[in-house]
């Protein structure tokens, strides 16, 4: 897919729709930024502009063009008609609010053709809810970032039930294009597939401090100087793989018996709340103030 000359549409000027803007830019693509709040685009553009210098100064720029070049393709716009104009595709990014989101997807539908894809950047509502009120859902799917895109590359693409195959086709080979990775999920759950993940990590976590089997610095240790390290380069399906002499299949044969009694023992779905979620929350932020204020001192000594 050329991105020559091709608009992009991004709904919404907040973290998120900042961050896509300028993803879409890194590959070369005419962004039309729009929000429904007079001047918040404009002042999008304004804070892009300035990431862009910065990222450019620390040689951490993204896509071929320079920081000029990209700035010079995008646009803000207080009017949907006109954000909307020549775009083949658009992100919504406006906040965590279904009906908003309805409201933004049936306005845009009266103003789009058939053609074009509507994306929203959902991290947890269902593609059903999202897009029920739209008449073509045919043509809609979720892509949810990770906080911050430009940053973070993996992109969920989840598909509305109706969604065709080559809608799902085009948005992959579009988020891979402007350097993100996506993964394709081949029908929509709850949660999606990296909060399913993460939360069961979570809740995890909060059960064994929860316990008093683990304190909460040694739990986050446990993830960010072991489990973390390792799947920062591999995935859980890999690392089965590789750890056993004969893949796999050797893997499972070895230790499915102990995964079992382990996941047997894991307690009922944290409630997060009461007195083990004050007690929790009063010893992880006693402990990472002290943390913050130790890496201040040290970032000022050096």
């Amino acid at each position: 897919m050329s991105s020559s000359g091709k608009t992009i549409t991004v709904i919404g000027s907040g973290l998120i729709g900042r961050s896509w803007a300028m993803v879409f830019a890194s590959g070369g693509y005419r962004v039309r930024i729009y929000d429904n709040q007079p001047g918040l685009a404009a002042k999008a553009v304004t804070e892009i502009r300035k990431q862009l210098g910065e990222l450019e100064e620390a040689s951490t720029l993204r896509g071929e063009l320079s920081s000029s070049d990209q700035l010079a393709l995008l646009s803000s716009h207080d009017d949907l008609k006109q954000a909307l104009e020549g775009a083949f595709f658009v992100q919504e990014s406006v906040f965590e609010d279904l009906a908003a989101k309805q409201s933004v997807f049936q306005a845009v539908e009266c103003l789009v053709g058939s053609e074009v894809i509507l994306s929203s950047s959902t991290s947890c509502l269902l593609p059903s809810n999202v897009f029920s009120a739209v008449q073509m859902p045919n043509r809609c799917i979720v892509s949810h970032p990770v906080n911050p895109p430009y940053y973070v590359k993996l992109v969920e693409l989840v598909p509305h039930p109706a969604t065709l195959g080559a809608v799902m086709d085009a948005t992959h080979t579009l988020m891979t294009q402007v350097g993100q990775c996506p993964v394709r999920l081949n029908k929509e759950i709850d949660g999606f597939a990296l909060n399913r993940v993460q939360y069961a990590i979570i809740a995890e976590s909060w059960r064994l401090v929860e316990e008093g089997v683990i304190s909460v610095r040694d739990i986050d240790l446990v993830m960010s100087e072991g489990l973390g390290m390792r799947y920062a380069f591999i995935g859980p399906m890999e690392t089965m793989h590789l750890n056993a002499p004969d893949g796999l299949e050797d893997y499972l044969r070895r230790y499915r018996t102990g995964m079992r009694r382990v996941l047997s023992s894991a307690g009922p779905v944290p409630q997060f709340s009461g007195e083990a979620a004050e007690r929790i929350t009063k010893v992880t932020g006693r402990h990472y103030r002290r943390l913050k204020k130790s890496e201040c001192l040290m970032t000022l000594a050096n």
